[in-house]
């Protein structure tokens, strides 16, 4: 349940600093709300969506040399842009290509915060 928690917290870090900085990505409505729900249905859409979606295209992948991940990200974030709608939350994103450079962003954010308070601490045996 803790990592579970710490992952909603690192996603709605990363999708808050990507609205931030991105103009084309908007978030309404009591913010802090807002990027916690939010950050739950891009959780889970990656949980559900993704594998299937990369299990059906997984001849993109190779072919362009796990470049296609940038894109399947922007849609994951498309797709959480739709969901989000669907359930009244004022989540939105302008075009495709800020969805893209989004994702990239919600990437690096994500990495860097996962790597500083999300990764496992092993602890060496004496």
């Amino acid at each position: 349940m803790k990592s579970f928690l710490t992952r909603v917290l690192i996603n709605a870090l990363a999708i808050a600093a990507t609205a931030w900085l991105l103009p084309g990505i908007t978030i309404g409505g009591d913010k802090v709300l807002t990027v916690v729900l939010v950050a739950v249905v891009f959780g889970l859409v990656n949980a559900t969506i993704k594998p299937i979606f990369s299990f059906v295209t997984c001849g993109l992948y190779v072919l362009t040399l796990g470049l296609f991940t940038l894109i399947a990200n922007a849609l994951m974030l498309w797709i959480t842009q739709y969901v989000t709608a669907w359930v009244g939350l004022q989540f939105s994103i302008d075009t495709f290509w800020t969805a893209l450079v989004g994702a990239i962003i919600i990437s690096i954010v994500s990495f860097v915060l996962s790597t500083m308070f999300g990764g496992r601490r092993h602890r060496k045996a004496d």
